[in-house]
């Protein structure tokens, strides 16, 4: 019987089947954003399911409500992640999607749906902060950089998932298939273990063993577990000697300052690129690109469900490439590509508001690329890398912090974006997207370093000769 092993000694099918169930709250999470898309044509198309057209303000704070309470909640999920663990946090991830879902099953009125999308904002919280830290924290060295670009790809999928029953079923349909994911993932995720670096953090040892032995499949007494655990107990003594408050020891601190300004960097252009509007209201800045322009084969949400097929493919290409061209050049390239499609989209919306004949596939090409550049180096790169460039003790808060900073940019511009986009022109929007991205590109090419393969020591003192 022992040759019928499920896996041989140093697999690693057990971090990936728990890198998978770590994602799914951030599948629930990419749900809630893609909903919008599809959600904001229909609460306010004459044939709304609550009776009366949402307005342009009413959706404008549904959709950026959630970036402003993600600002305390970043604060609160990496609280809980360090007191309560990464399991619990986790779990309480998949309670408050349940909550979601179920309140819009119960109420149509307009604050329920505000309540919703409050919560919305501790998802994305716990999605940025809990999730990736988590899975690096199971992850090997040698498939750190691949796990770690999961959390983009399942936002990828749940979004796609959305603009999809979005174009095919009703309303309710709609909310009781969303409804199943958290409550089915609470009870699975139940009989996974915490995290090995948290284990080790509570001196529960013996645990931390266990919880090793079963991520790399390998008995508790094998060298390379014992020498991983000494690793961990190692950083965490190191990170205990340092009793400074966090936050004052990282600006005192100039490699941590250093490296706390590469994570900041890198979280901001992400928000500022133009994914984040694009993947809220994709249904209606087609319904833009679109007015008077009969040469427009698919609907708007059609349309939409091409841009969750290009962040669909973005992730996957990102997860299957980081480990090979690196994290620097990657974010480079990608952030190169956006800024340019951003600027040839926001001049097609010029020439024509100037009554010049336009190309109706320049919109659906550009938005694309954005999404896919985004999907492929910006969004899974951002997390990737603080993760990589903290240790234990700093790395939630460096990642509460860098979100919380974002967040408030998402929730301004996406507060603002349709009124604006309505009064002074859209393009303004994308010129200014363009920007964003084009400036991240010098930034990175002089100031990033490659985090592949190496360990924070080798990260740091690079960082101490910059």
């Amino acid at each position: 019987m022992s040759k019928w092993k499920l896996y041989t000694p140093g697999s690693i099918i057990n971090q990936i089947i728990c890198a998978l169930l770590i994602c799914f709250p951030v599948f629930s999470y990419g749900t809630c954003i893609g909903w919008m898309s599809p959600m904001t044509l229909l609460l306010q198309s004459k044939n709304s399911p609550k009776g009366v057209p949402l307005t342009d303000i009413e959706i404008s704070w549904m959709a950026s409500l959630p970036y402003l309470t993600c600002i305390p909640a970043t604060y609160l999920m990496s609280y809980m992640g360090d007191t309560l663990g990464r399991k619990s946090t986790l779990l309480f991830m998949s309670a408050v999607n349940f909550t979601i879902w179920t309140l819009k099953i119960c109420s149509m009125n307009i604050w329920v749906f505000i309540v919703a999308r409050i919560l919305v904002g501790i998802t994305m919280a716990g999605a940025c902060v809990t999730c990736p830290t988590y899975i690096k924290e199971i992850s090997e060295d040698r498939i750190r950089g691949a796990l770690g670009c999961w959390g983009a790809l399942f936002t990828a999928v749940g979004s796609l998932f959305s603009y999809i029953i979005g174009d095919y079923l009703s309303y309710h349909q709609i909310l009781y298939v969303l409804v199943a994911f958290p409550m089915i993932h609470f009870i699975v995720f139940l009989f996974m273990p915490d995290s090995p670096s948290y284990l080790v953090k509570e001196a529960k040892l013996e645990e931390a063993v266990k919880a090793l032995a079963w991520l790399r499949c390998k008995d508790g007494s094998d060298p390379s577990i014992q020498m991983e655990l000494e690793r961990l107990m190692k950083e965490q003594k190191e990170d205990y000697e340092n009793k400074e408050f966090m936050l004052k020891s990282i600006v005192t601190d100039k490699t941590l300052f250093k490296a706390f300004l590469i994570a900041l960097v890198a979280a901001v252009s992400r928000e500022l690129c133009g994914a984040v509007p694009i993947q809220n209201f994709a249904g209606d800045i087609f319904h833009l690109a679109s007015e008077d322009n009969s040469s427009f084969a698919l609907s708007p949400n059609k349309q939409a469900m091409m841009l969750g097929v290009v962040q669909l493919a973005g992730s996957l290409l990102a997860s299957n490439v980081v480990e090979k061209c690196g994290r620097k050049w990657l974010m480079a390239i990608t952030c190169l590509v956006s800024g340019l499609s951003m600027c040839v989209l926001a001049s097609w919306f010029l020439i024509r508001d100037y009554n010049i004949i336009t190309t109706a596939w320049i919109p659906v090409i550009t938005l694309c690329l954005c999404i896919f550049c985004d999907a492929a180096g910006l969004m899974p790169i951002t997390i990737v890398l603080t993760g990589e460039i903290f240790s234990f003790k700093y790395r939630g808060t460096v990642l509460a912090t860098t979100m919380a900073i974002a967040s408030v940019a998402d929730f301004f511009q996406l507060l603002f974006f349709k009124p604006l986009a309505n009064s002074i022109g859209v393009f303004y929007a994308f010129y200014f997207f363009g920007a964003m991205c084009l400036l991240t590109v010098v930034y990175v090419v002089l100031k990033l370093p490659e985090t592949k393969n190496r360990s924070l020591e080798e990260i740091y003192e690079e960082l101490k000769k910059a």
